[in-house]
């Protein structure tokens, strides 16, 4: 198996990394540390609205912690049991976070049903002091995450959770005033149903695009119909490609294995092979090719192995 490179400047890739990490941290310490507040304030209350915000904080205060912890995990280098290294360790655990989130939505929802039909006290008072400072803690959370590496999708992620803390914040602050005001308490569970639909939108996102990668999903933006076409074409003294096989380690890792055959049996290997994996890096972001380089016939076909069969340019 070929090691891991990465082309680009390795140096700056971990400056960026450990100072992306750090960020995350510090966003990740003050969701937590609110959350317990939030929690406090919501059971005082009454506000439903606040334990709802509060369930969205658990979550990505669990999101934020993991991210931080993948890019520790990250670092460790590949061995014998794991030869591609840990980068999927975050994936995993994202996975079951997002499971973890459409419970949170549905008991938040249930809760939000039962208060409708039996309205309970909350006071405005506290309600609206707790999402004042709830609003303050997540818009310094997003300013800290606004300024790392937008590249990473790990602090983009990162981002889109604290967007959902604040959109959170905002409605039981918006609750709060609306129960000063006019002291119609029903607007708790409503706006607490709100924050439960967004805690499912991003739940289902998570899902997704967490369980694409597990099952060795094609990455977005990479054909493997049309990769065997475009090297053909692209590279010079490539006849024929097959098997192209292309998944993702981590949502920017790329892998691809692919078969070349060469248009001149006297055409030199070494050069072809380092030219494919120069266009797919260059084309794709692919950062880790395996190329079979073939002369005559493609031995998995002689082989009769199954699912081997030869198709020019296509998987």
């Amino acid at each position: 198996m070929h090691k891991h490179t990465h082309e680009h400047g390795p140096n700056d890739h971990a400056h960026g990394a450990s100072q992306s990490e750090r960020r995350i941290g510090l966003a990740a310490l003050l969701t937590g540390a609110f959350m317990v507040a939030e929690v406090t304030g919501g059971v005082v209350s009454g506000s439903l609205a606040l334990i709802a915000d509060a369930g969205h904080m658990l979550t990505d205060f669990a999101g934020l912690s993991l991210a931080w912890l993948g890019f520790r995990m990250a670092r460790r280098p590949a061995d014998w049991k794991r030869s591609y290294g840990y980068d999927r360790f975050g994936v995993l655990v994202a996975f079951a976070n997002g499971l973890a989130l459409f419970a949170i939505a549905g008991w938040i929802v249930v809760e939000a049903v039962h208060r409708l039909g039996s309205p309970a006290d909350v006071l405005g008072g506290v309600m609206f002091w707790v999402a004042l400072a709830g609003l303050a803690v997540n818009l310094g959370a997003f300013w800290l995450l606004s300024h790392g590496d937008h590249g990473n999708l790990n602090v983009r992620a990162a981002v889109l959770h604290v967007i959902g803390d604040l959109l959170g914040s905002v409605a039981a602050l918006a609750a709060s005033l609306v129960i000063l005001t006019t002291g119609w308490t029903p607007i708790d569970p409503i706006l607490s149903i709100v924050v439960a639909v967004l805690i499912l939108g991003s739940a289902a996102r998570v899902v997704r695009d967490a369980g694409h990668i597990l099952l060795e999903g094609t990455p977005t933006g990479l054909d493997p119909r049309t990769i065997g076409a475009d090297i053909v074409a692209s590279v010079p003294g490539v006849a024929d490609i097959h098997h192209v096989h292309a998944w993702s380690l981590s949502q920017d890792r790329t892998v691809v294995t692919l078969h070349a055959r060469l248009a001149d049996a006297k055409g030199a290997p070494e050069a072809i092979t380092t030219a494919i994996k120069e266009h797919l890096k260059a084309r794709y972001g692919v950062d880790h090719a395996t190329i079979e380089i073939e002369v005559a016939r493609c031995a998995d076909a002689e082989s009769g192995s199954p699912g081997t069969h030869h198709e020019p340019h296509r998987h």
